[in-house]
């Protein structure tokens, strides 16, 4: 028996492997037991983002991304006045585009994010103030 240590997406794995003689592997490929279950590889992480780290949870102001995506535009600036309803950010998701638009009139109080930068679901995008 033979103990290695494998990595897999940054994530080590110990693993045994014992050798068969040559009649016991022509056994157990004539019996065709189902293969053992194989544990999920855990997910990987998203790329580093551009801008400044995006909070997970953020004020009353801030908005969220629906849903994890890439950031296909940014309509807005800090500083800038926004209307309820108007998109601030697009969000591609599942080959659609998701206009992200502010939930009340206001000022854009901060961005958290850039074009092409990708976002999980939940991630704060900006604040409205």
């Amino acid at each position: 028996m033979s103990n290695y240590k494998i990595t897999l997406n940054g994530k080590a794995y110990e693993i045994e492997v014992e050798e068969m003689s040559e009649s016991e592997a022509k056994s157990a490929s004539a019996a065709k037991a189902p293969a053992a279950p194989v544990a999920k590889a855990a997910p990987v992480a998203a790329p580093a983002a551009k801008a400044p780290a995006a909070p997970v949870s953020g004020g009353a102001g801030s908005v969220n991304a629906p849903m994890p995506g890439t950031i296909l535009r940014v309509n807005k600036n800090v500083g800038d006045s926004v209307n309820a309803g108007e998109a601030v950010v697009v969000l591609e998701a599942m080959k659609m585009e998701n206009d992200i638009s502010s939930p009340k009139a206001g000022v854009v109080k901060a961005l958290f994010v850039n074009k092409g930068d990708t976002v999980a679901s939940g991630q704060v995008l900006f604040e409205v103030e």
